[in-house]
C-alpha cells in the first residue's frame, strides 16, 4: 500500500529534525575541541610546555575539518528543507557561531606558536606577563565555556552575562598592556619577551570577543533580534521582555 501524504510529511519532518540535531551536535563537538585548544594553549604558554603547544597546533586540523562538515550540513538544510522562522534562525546562528569558533581555534594556534618561541628564551617562569596571561586566559576560557553552554541550553541570561564580562576583559587587557609597555621602557632587555606576551594577550582578548559574538548569536537565535550593534542596556531590556 502506498504511503499517505501525511506519512510522507511525517518522514520528512523526522529527517529534518535529525538534520538539525546533527548540526547542533557537531557544533557542540567543535566547541568542545576549540575550548580544549584554548585551555591547552594557555597551559602550554604558562608552563612553557612545547609538547603540549605542538598538540594544540595539530588539533587545528580537526577543528577545520569539523568546520567544513558543519558548513555542508547547514547549506544542505537550507537547500533541502527550506526551514521556517525559528528553525532558519538556528541554521543561520549555527553558521555564524562556527565562523567564530574557527577563529578562536586560530587564536589558540597563535598562542601555541608563541609559547614555543618563548620557551627558547632565557626567562624565568616568574617573568613579567605570565600572571596577566593566566588571569585573562582564565576569564576568556570561562566566557567561551559559558557562551557554548548558553547555546546548548538556549539560555539568553547566560549569554547576556558573557556579553557583560567582555567589557571587564577589555578593561583588564588595556591595563595589562599599559603595564607591560612600562616594563619595556624601564628595561629594554625584556622587549622580545614582553612583545611575545603582548601578542598572546591580544589573542586572548580576541577569543573573548568571539565568545561575546557567540552569545550575541544565541540571543538572535532565541529572540530573533540582532544585538551586535546595540548597547548592553538595550540588550538587557530585550532579554527581560
Amino acid at each position: 500500500m502506498p504511503h499517505s501524504g501525511t506519512d510522507h510529511q511525517h518522514h520528512i519532518s523526522q529527517q529534518f529534525n535529525k538534520d538539525l540535531t546533527m548540526l547542533r551536535e557537531h557544533l557542540m563537538l567543535m566547541g568542545g575541541l576549540v575550548e580544549q585548544q584554548v585551555s591547552q594553549a594557555i597551559t602550554a604558554m604558562t608552563a612553557r610546555d612545547t609538547e603540549l603547544a605542538e598538540q594544540v597546533r595539530d588539533q587545528d586540523k580537526q577543528v577545520n575539518a569539523l568546520e567544513k562538515t558543519i558548513d555542508r550540513e547547514w547549506v544542505n538544510v537550507i537547500a533541502m528543507r527550506q526551514p521556517a522562522a525559528s528553525d532558519l534562525r538556528l541554521v543561520v546562528a549555527s553558521a555564524k557561531i562556527v565562523n567564530d569558533l574557527e577563529r578562536v581555534g586560530d587564536e589558540a594556534k597563535k598562542i601555541a606558536k608563541i609559547s614555543i618561541a618563548l620557551a627558547g628564551l632565557d626567562v624565568s617562569d616568574s617573568a613579567r606577563g605570565f600572571v596577566e596571561v593566566r588571569n585573562i586566559g582564565r576569564q576568556v576560557l570561562g566566557m567561551l565555556h559559558n557562551a557554548l553552554d548558553a547555546f546548548a541550553r538556549f539560555d539568553t541570561e547566560a549569554a547576556f552575562q558573557v556579553i557583560k564580562e567582555d567589557e571587564v576583559v577589555d578593561s583588564e587587557y588595556k591595563s595589562a598592556m599599559r603595564s607591560l609597555v612600562t616594563v619595556m621602557m624601564e628595561d629594554p632587555r625584556t622587549i622580545t619577551h614582553i612583545l611575545n606576551i603582548m601578542w598572546v594577550l591580544r589573542a586572548l582578548e580576541r577569543i573573548g570577543d568571539h565568545a561575546c559574538n557567540v552569545s550575541q548569536h544565541v540571543i538572535y537565535l532565541i529572540k530573533g533580534q540582532d544585538v551586535r550593534h546595540i548597547s548592553i542596556s538595550d540588550t538587557e531590556s530585550l532579554i527581560v521582555r
